[in-house]
């Protein structure tokens, strides 16, 4: 009996010897060991799941779907780039050698073609009705064949002032004026300025510039027509003792544009400040 205890003892103690010491290791190390087995645990799980034919179908699905996603976001990048490169490769008028495009230039607003509109047919009736004249006052011609660029010749002032006597002795037939109107017109006033002969006196100022309120944004009226402007004009120059120029020297310059816009600048300015009477000698 004794030796079958001895066997049985020995048995025990022969398998308590065989069990994995790490195991006990980690049971008396606590969380430690413990994290170290289940993630060997989880490891080992993962290795025998991956390995079963049901989850390798799925996760082979799963590939399928994330290219296909791939696929889905190269196609929606790629179409964002056409679309952004639309608008210079349909630019018409391009210059093909150099690879450059032009974008089509806006259309006018319809405001903008209102106002054309009228400035053509106010135009193209005030022309009509100029022509038709028979007291021969003005003549009009158009400067290369613009609507919107005039030559205005003046053939009569008051025949009882200097300036009408001037004109008889100097052999001169007409003042010529130069009209010019703006896009907006006849809500805004023309850019009107003389040519010849030279001027002195009459509301004429350097370079041709004219001195009358009527032709400012403040004076105009969309009533005034292009005859009666120059009718006031005329008045004006005999109001003023307009004079032609017979200086050595100076009658024979002429004026210029850029003069004339500047000097009209200036004296708006002058006016706008002091209002349309005389304004200090020091401003001019």
């Amino acid at each position: 009996m004794a030796t079958l205890l001895r066997k049985i003892g020995l048995i025990r103690l022969h398998d308590r010897d065989t069990e994995d010491p790490k195991h006990h290791q980690g049971s008396l190390k606590g969380s430690k060991g413990s994290q170290k087995s289940n993630k060997l645990c989880q490891t080992a799980n993962e290795s025998n799941i991956l390995s079963t034919p049901e989850i390798k179908a799925r996760k082979l699905d799963q590939n399928a779907k994330d290219r296909d996603k791939e696929k889905e976001k190269e196609k929606a990048s790629k179409d964002a780039s056409k679309e952004r490169q639309q608008p210079q490769q349909t630019g018409g008028g391009g210059n093909k050698s150099t690879g450059a495009s032009s974008v089509p230039a806006a259309a006018p607003a319809p405001h903008r073609q209102h106002c054309s509109q009228v400035r053509t047919r106010r135009l193209m009736k005030e022309l009509q009705e100029i022509r038709r004249l028979g007291d021969n006052f003005i003549t009009v011609e158009l400067v290369e064949d613009n609507l919107y660029d005039w030559n205005v010749k003046l053939h009569q002032v008051d025949k009882d002032s200097a300036l009408w006597q001037d004109m008889k002795e100097t052999s001169t037939d007409f003042i010529l004026l130069n009209v010019t109107f703006p896009d907006n017109f006849p809500f805004s006033p023309p850019f009107m300025r003389v040519l010849t002969p030279r001027l002195e006196n009459g509301y004429v100022l350097d370079g041709g510039a004219i001195c009358m309120e009527l032709l400012t944004p403040r004076g105009w009226s969309s009533a005034y027509t292009v005859e009666a402007v120059m009718r006031q004009f005329a008045a004006s120059l005999v109001k003023g003792q307009g004079r032609i120029c017979r200086k050595a020297g100076k009658s024979k310059k002429a004026f210029s544009r850029k003069e004339a816009e500047a000097t009209f600048k200036s004296l708006v300015k002058t006016h706008e400040k002091y209002g349309w009477v005389s304004p200090p000698v020091s401003d001019g």
